[in-house]
């Protein structure tokens, strides 16, 4: 399976590249944006394409063909105004699924914000944000694409204990960003998560246990 990481400069993207680039299941290909990003890749011989999440869905399909799956793990980041994040964050996320579904890509992964889904556990200070994660979601499970939705808690960078706590709705909590990679990465090809959504946070159960368990 070939897979297309969005936001593979990120912090969780580039440990899910190297979780991919190591594994015998899958080949990877990452989406970048400035000639740094292809050096940085080069070095551990990962292929990359560019996009921008602001073009044209013609120009990010071209970036996705011949892929297998998307995983979508871009934001806009926390010193960006809120007209980037609707621009990356719902625009961009719904481009990329309209990009998938042209290249004839079935497998979308999101990763979305623990209680996204829930408007009244929302964190009142990025609100915006949530609206996008909110809306992203819900044009994903209505695209007709083979959907995994991630919520995951407060993201810490800090190593990853290797297991968490997955549930339709849980409380708030938090989650290294190595554990989020390593549930994506358990996600892929796991067919119990196909067309499913989930709040993810640190716990006591092994991921892929925990993956298998909903």
């Amino acid at each position: 399976m070939k897979v297309l990481v969005v936001g593979a400069n990120g912090q969780i993207g580039k440990q899910l590249v190297t979780l991919l680039q190591a594994s015998d299941e899958f080949s990877v290909r990452a989406l970048v944006r400035t000639e740094e990003q292809v050096k940085a890749f080069d070095k551990i011989e990962v292929e990359t394409v560019f996009g921008n999440l602001e073009e044209t869905v013609e120009q990010l399909e071209v970036a996705v063909k011949g892929c297998d799956a998307v995983v979508f793990t871009a934001g806009s980041g926390g010193k960006t105004g809120y007209d980037k994040t609707l621009l990356i964050d719902l625009d961009g996320a719904v481009k990329m699924m309209e990009a998938a579904k042209n290249a004839g890509v079935e497998r979308f992964v999101m990763v979305s914000a623990l209680q996204a889904h829930h408007r009244e556990n929302w964190n009142e200070q990025i609100k915006p944000y949530y609206v996008a994660k909110h809306y992203a979601d819900r044009v994903l499970v209505d695209s007709g694409l083979t959907y995994t939705i991630i919520r995951p808690g407060g993201l810490l960078n800090e190593a990853g204990t290797g297991k968490i706590t997955v549930g339709e709705n849980l409380e708030r909590g938090t989650i290294a960003r190595e554990d989020v990679a390593n549930t994506i990465f358990a996600s892929l090809k796991e067919k119990n998560v196909f067309n499913k959504s989930f709040d993810l946070v640190s716990g006591e159960t092994s991921i892929l246990e925990a993956v298998r368990s909903l």
